[in-house]
């Protein structure tokens, strides 16, 4: 058989046979006196093998080793290792289509900043109408930041803690007020009367457990600093002074 016969054979291209022949998957014919290569059906027989385990999934150095006569791994375990290697993949996919199916059950069209967990979505429609305020739309923006940065048991006590927090009584009314306090300091300077009144405004909607014992609110690191810079001054400075508030009451 010609190249263009055994390839038409076993259902491949004629470039897929000559890659296997560089790879050393399949064994070079001997050659006519014209100098075509001539295949028999031993060749044919190899090549079928080698497509039905690209076709499973196999590398092609896997595919090498399971033809291989001194081969470190025979079919059964290569196999073995890869049905493994799919349930973790197909694993990955249900709980990826769960996610998805949650978000597009839910009621409501997504938040801006989606997607996210189903609980934060929640967070957010407990914090109602603040598409109108700038400082809400940062808060919103930083929790979404948190939540995908975070692992996953502080994402669920992240979460808890703020529901629980605007589920309570005035819960939601108080981080409107609050809010629309924040945006009231975006045009003054950190020594405005307003910036002590929104820094307790501030602590005092903060749940305690949110702010971890014994953290340095003045921490100069990176984050920290990219955290205050996207503020406006009397903002970030109401920001420190409700952080250093709940903090010393911690302690």
């Amino acid at each position: 058989m010609r190249i263009g016969e055994l390839a038409a054979v076993v259902g491949v291209t004629t470039r897929t046979v000559r890659h296997y022949h560089q790879l050393g998957l399949l064994p070079e014919p001997e050659r006519l006196g014209n100098g075509y290569r001539d295949y028999t059906l031993r060749h044919a027989v190899v090549l079928a093998r080698v497509r039905r385990l690209t076709e499973l999934g196999l590398g092609l150095a896997e595919v090498r080793d399971v033809l291989a006569d001194d081969a470190g791994k025979d079919l059964v375990e290569v196999l073995t290792e890869l049905d493994e290697d799919l349930a973790r993949q197909e694993a990955a996919i249900r709980d990826r289509r769960a996610r998805l199916r949650t978000l597009l059950e839910s009621d409501g069209a997504p938040p801006a900043e989606g997607p996210v967990s189903a609980e934060l979505a929640a967070v957010f429609r407990q914090m109602g109408n603040v598409t109108d305020s700038p400082m809400a739309a940062k808060d919103r923006e930083l929790l979404a930041l948190i939540e995908t940065a975070a692992p996953p048991e502080e994402r669920e006590r992240l979460t808890a803690l703020l529901s629980g927090a605007l589920g309570a009584p005035g819960g939601a009314e108080r981080a409107l007020a609050l809010y629309r306090l924040l945006d009231s300091l975006a045009e003054v300077g950190p020594d405005d009367p307003r910036v002590e009144e929104a820094a307790r405004a501030l602590a005092a909607c903060v749940p305690a457990d949110l702010v971890p014992e014994g953290s340095d609110v003045t921490a100069d690191d990176a984050f920290v600093r990219a955290f205050y810079a996207d503020f406006a001054p009397a903002q970030a400075e109401a920001i420190r002074r409700a952080l250093r508030i709940v903090a010393e009451e911690r302690s």
